[in-house]
């Protein structure tokens, strides 16, 4: 498995996800992010986009993320029961 970190986006949104990091071309997506679920306020997760595709695996440019943190142990156990 890949790291899992927790992505602070450029809109606000949260998303806790396994992350790496691509070569690409200038101008191109850099970043690979798999099973990705968005951190609601309340704590729930759901799947990111789930509403508009089936895929779980999606390139995002560097740009769009803000920040990158390790999830605390209480949310990464969380995350991996609901990627399982």
């Amino acid at each position: 498995m890949k790291p899992i970190k927790v992505l602070i986006l450029t809109n606000d949104k949260i998303l806790i996800t396994q992350i790496e990091e691509m070569s690409a071309e200038l101008g191109e997506p850099d970043c690979k992010i798999t099973e990705p679920f968005t951190l609601h306020e309340d704590g729930t997760m759901s799947p990111w986009l789930v509403d508009v595709t089936g895929q779980n695996e999606f390139m995002i440019h560097s740009d769009k993320i803000l920040t990158i943190a390790d999830p605390n142990s209480k949310l990464k156990d969380k995350y991996t029961d609901l990627v399982k």
